[in-house]
């Protein structure tokens, strides 16, 4: 895959990119595995807003995903390599031997015709998922549970893998996307490889409009508010707020570590690397 550009005839398409679909093979997803996906606008069942910048956007369906990989054993082929608006990554339609299909997170590497499996008999190959205790150290993952038979939580956006560092007794040492070191069980299931859609990051949307196609709203600065609005609010003139960022409620932001479960504290070995 790589970024397409395009000729500046207006202005947004000056810096609008997309990445090339030409690796995808069918334009309409598969039937049975769609779901509808209801918009909130942000708003809880009470009607209130509880998420700021949310609203529009294109309608969407969307596709069950198979994270718990629970068919242990029974080979499946790649029938079809598709796009999915609900998540960065591309998807992997799969064709079981028992006449089933379920959709998978495309890794780099997998494509049409090729074969995957899951359980402990698999093969270190990319797009096969097998318990963490299987897998040698130094490979790649995605898809990782942090129950065993609760399906993947971890590493599932496009371009993301996991490395596994080591496997000590019961937990196994995983190296995160964000430079977390963390314990796992060496029980859960992971997926071989990285994850698919590499170049995902270097889009660039070219306009607010693309934005909103997405249901995401404008968002206000809080230093062009009234000071009844926003903590950054008021004052003569361009101000740059006068004190620490904060929320509308005043809460720190910008780097405010709010993280507070104690209870799996235990398993962080290291934490991620400091924003620069």
């Amino acid at each position: 895959m790589a970024i397409k550009t395009f000729r500046p005839t207006t202005a947004a398409r000056r810096f609008h990119t997309v990445v090339r679909d030409s690796d995808l093979s069918r334009e309409r997803p598969y039937k049975p595995l769609l779901e509808p996906l209801k918009k909130t606008g942000g708003r809880r069942n009470s009607g209130d807003l509880t998420s700021w910048h949310r609203g529009g956007g294109h309608k969407r369906l969307y596709r069950r995903i198979d994270f718990r990989r629970d068919k242990p054993g029974i080979r499946a082929v790649v029938e079809s390599i598709e796009y999915d608006p609900n998540r960065s990554a591309r998807i992997a339609l799969l064709k079981y031997q028992d006449g089933e299909r379920r959709y998978i997170l495309q890794p780099v590497g997998l494509q049409v015709g090729m074969s995957v499996t899951s359980g402990p008999e698999a093969d270190i190959l990319v797009g096969n998922a097998l318990p963490i205790k299987l897998i040698p150290p130094g490979t790649n993952l995605h898809n990782i549970e942090l129950r065993p038979g609760k399906g993947g939580q971890m590493v599932r956006s496009a371009g993301s893998s996991a490395q596994l560092l080591s496997k000590e007794g019961d937990y196994a040492l995983l190296k995160l996307p964000s430079g977390e070191v963390r314990k796992v069980l060496v029980e859960c299931m992971a997926t071989i490889g990285v994850v698919g859609n590499v170049d995902h990051e270097n889009i660039s949307l070219g306009k607010a409009g693309r934005k909103r196609w997405m249901g995401r709203r404008p968002v206000n600065r809080g230093v062009a508010m009234n000071p009844v609005d926003h903590p950054h609010g008021g004052g003569e003139g361009k101000t740059s707020g006068g004190r620490h960022p904060v929320t509308p409620w005043g809460q720190p932001t910008r780097g405010f570590k709010t993280r507070n479960s104690k209870r799996t504290d235990r398993f962080i070995v290291s934490r991620r690397k400091a924003r620069k």
